[in-house]
């Protein structure tokens, strides 16, 4: 017998309520995603019959993420910044405490402003198109060591109308990158320690490049902070998101550079270190 939207949902939370914070919107970004249509449409008519194929492709998506597979790798998106973003394995998941990051940014330029901005390790593009859409004027050139991330970035690009002003380039960090021309390099590096434990749907699933920085956490800035310093024209900006507890040790590695701020995150956490050049 047909199940209906209603009573599939109520089942797909029950279901989920052990593995995930989210169990509801988990469930209904999944039936919405095989439905084709938005959570409005979704939930004023809960006694919308699904057919047997549509029920054997909610079934498998609730399959895989019983086992934790992350709900934004099962629907190919997550949005950031209002912005919809397409997400794979080959990228990391957007995350609200990366917009800081952004917002950042923005502090330092009206929509107006001619602005040349540096995104190392762009993943799937979320700062460097979210930049390039809230300041038509500027240029985004983005950086990530990873051409599978590179293509995510570009279609995302694409998505927003913004390739003609986002430069994608395969490096590692600042490789590729020769001209002291920046106003701004902003980036969210890998900066977990590699013995660090994280969740089963982070660890087992989002690429590990883009994770773990090495054995202490900091190795991946050791490295960006002085190609930073030397790409950026004088007076520019580094603005970086930081992990958890790293605070003191960013600050000893910037202890060169003129004006040094920290930015908490809506936690309280210190998320965001912004640092001028001389």
């Amino acid at each position: 017998m047909p199940a209906c939207a209603g009573d599939v949902l109520q089942d797909a939370r029950e279901r989920l309520a052990s593995i995930s914070q989210y169990p509801r919107r988990d469930s209904e970004l999944m039936l919405e995603h095989i439905l084709g249509c938005d959570q409005i449409a979704l939930l004023t008519h809960p006694e919308r019959l699904l057919s047997p194929e549509e029920a054997e492709q909610f079934e498998d998506l609730l399959q895989r993420r019983l086992a934790q597979e992350p709900v934004q790798y099962l629907i190919g998106t997550q949005e950031f910044f209002c912005l919809l973003f397409e997400v794979s394995p080959d990228v990391l998941i957007p995350r609200p405490e990366t917009e800081h990051l952004v917002e950042a940014v923005l502090e330092h330029f009206g929509r107006e402003a001619n602005a040349q901005i540096l995104d190392v390790g762009t993943g799937s593009g979320a700062i460097a198109v979210t930049l390039a859409h809230l300041l038509p004027h500027s240029r985004i050139t983005a950086l990530d060591i990873s051409c599978t991330a590179l293509a995510v970035a570009r279609r995302n690009a694409q998505r927003h109308g913004v390739m003609d002003r986002v430069t994608l380039l395969q490096s590692d960090l600042l490789a590729s990158v020769a001209s002291k021309e920046f106003d701004v390099v902003v980036s969210n590096p890998p900066y977990v320690a590699a013995g660090e434990v994280l969740e089963p749907q982070v660890a087992d699933y989002e690429p590990h490049s883009a994770l773990y920085a090495g054995p202490t956490g900091l190795e991946i800035y050791e490295r960006l902070i002085p190609q930073a310093r030397r790409v950026l024209k004088p007076r520019g900006w580094l603005i970086l998101e930081i992990g958890y507890g790293q605070r003191s040790a960013l600050l000893k590695l910037l202890k060169d550079w003129t004006v040094v701020t920290v930015r908490d995150d809506l936690r309280g956490i210190p998320r965001v270190i912004l640092a001028q050049k001389n």
